[in-house]
């Protein structure tokens, strides 16, 4: 068990309420992971505070030695990862195959956002006037505030943290009170190698209490939320009309488009990555599966198979394909959408029940659950469920298909499953999303391009890829007249 501290102006303390939050393995409530700071606003005001006395001195450190700062946490990260590794499957639930996949695409995002630093320094451009010098310039914001989320604790940590930072920005980062201890080891390292006090904070605690400050905050000119739509959208909300860059990445209603044409065993393969894989619990999870009528039942055959030798338990079991979701509140929202999809008329395939008892009795367990032939009025097939539930629908043809797969308020990430070039570029034209994939799961990315959604699954700049780095800029033309 570990016992967390804030980390503020280069100092671990504990908050001014003196009161802990005890976070307990998702996969087995008995075992404690972590006593974390239960913060209040003093201690939110406080880390604001060092941050914007840090800032002038950070943000006129030479870009080497920032840069060379954030390659030493890297290569702290690599020596430590098993550490990592193992406190994302005890704090999320996740397996430990897919907490070692986080932390390389946490790595490969550190490093990659690291090397855009470096292309800060300005694009120098040809002038109309015969000897005027004309480039841009980029310079940091300010201080920013972080808040990460519970399922991906540290590969979102990494992809708000190493660009702010590298841009000269002093950062304040909020993670998830559920996942806490994540977010500690990533500061300890950063501490560790020797950052200037101040210019890294760690705050923990509810946001219902100390999110309004981190956001409102007058020292506050950036920030970066990865969450529900619902609080994203409240943050937008209370940060109109002032001086503050938002970076919102949140819900989606992923769409999995099943041609005739495709390959069958490619197209079931990529929907239970996509819709099972971390329990279901991410945005960019495939939430339905949109299939050509030609080949609804023989996929619904195929993927309902597959789904009931799906083996749950225990994330740190090697032979566990599914882990417990991550903690009370979700698992009762999860099985209340069960129970809404059974009363909305949907045909359950498979799960569509809690397993708790046996070697799952101390655990956050739902056994992974297959609707059919789901419509688009029904709830579970608009509101973002968060788990692994899969919503199977049916089209009559592409045009169909396309039709549901934009019918939906959320516009993150959409996949397509065909051979078909002609309706693959159309459906990468006409899907009402950030992230578009052919034939590849609905999840799939990298860290060279942009991640962000549309419609209320995001705001402002994308984070990752370029723009990752320019969210914490703001920009300056510059013009320089020789005299002669």
């Amino acid at each position: 068990m570990k016992i967390l501290r804030n980390y503020i102006d280069g100092r671990w303390l504990d908050s001014s309420t003196a009161k802990k939050k005890i976070n307990h393995n998702p996969a087995d409530r008995r075992e404690t992971v972590s006593k974390a700071p239960v913060s209040a606003v003093e201690d939110a005001e406080q880390a604001l505070q060092a941050a914007s006395r840090a800032f002038a001195g950070w943000s006129h450190t030479p870009m080497p030695q920032r840069s060379a700062l954030l390659r030493n946490v890297v290569r702290l990260m690599e020596e430590r990862e098993e550490c990592f590794v193992e406190m994302i499957t005890l704090e999320n639930g996740k397996t430990l195959r897919e907490s070692r996949t986080e932390f390389r695409a946490a790595i490969n995002e550190a490093e990659y956002q690291i090397a855009q630093g470096r292309l800060l320094g300005g694009d120098h451009l040809s002038s109309e006037r015969r000897g005027t010098l004309c480039y841009l310039a980029r310079r940091p914001l300010g201080v920013a505030t972080l808040i990460t989320p519970w399922n991906f604790p540290l590969n979102v940590a990494c992809r708000k943290m190493f660009p702010a930072l590298v841009a000269g920005n002093c950062c304040v980062l909020k993670p998830s009170d559920l996942t806490p201890a994540t977010g500690a080891l990533l500061c300890e390292l950063m501490d560790h190698v020797g950052f200037p006090h101040g210019v890294i904070n760690l705050v923990m605690g509810q946001g219902s209490v100390i999110g309004d400050v981190l956001v409102t905050h007058p020292s506050v000119k950036a920030v970066s939320f990865t969450g529900s739509t619902e609080v994203g959208l409240g943050i937008a909300r209370r940060t109109a009309g002032r001086d503050v860059q938002v970076q919102l990445e949140m819900g989606g209603k992923n769409p999995l488009v099943v041609l005739a044409d495709a390959n069958m065993n490619e197209a079931i393969a990529a929907a239970i990555i996509g819709g099972f894989s971390c329990s279901g619990q991410w945005c960019t999870s495939t939430s339905r599966v949109i299939v050509e009528q030609s080949i609804y039942n023989e996929f619904l055959d195929g993927l309902t198979a597959r789904i009931l030798e799906m083996v749950v338990g225990d994330g740190r079991d090697e032979g566990t394909r599914m882990g417990p979701v991550t903690g009370p509140k979700q698992y009762e929202t999860i099985l209340n959408y069960i129970q809404i999809g059974r009363d909305e008329g949907a045909r359950l395939c498979a799960g569509g029940h809690a397993l708790d008892d046996g070697k799952h009795a101390n655990g956050y367990f739902v056994a992974p659950t297959v609707f059919a032939d789901v419509t688009s009025n029904m709830r579970i097939a608009q509101e973002e469920i968060f788990g692994p539930v899969l919503s199977v629908m049916k089209a009559s043809d592409f045009e169909d298909a396309l039709r549901i797969a934009n019918e939906t308020s959320y516009g993150l990430s959409a996949s397509i499953f065909t051979r078909d070039l002609a309706k693959a570029q159309r459906f990468i034209e006409e899907s009402e999303v950030g992230l578009c994939h052919v034939n590849l799961p609905t999840a799939y990315k990298e860290p060279q391009l942009e991640f962000g959604g549309v419609k209320e699954s995001a705001r402002g700049l994308p984070e990752a890829g370029k723009t990752g780095i320019q969210f914490f800029t703001t920009h300056k033309a510059v013009y320089v007249q020789h005299q002669s």
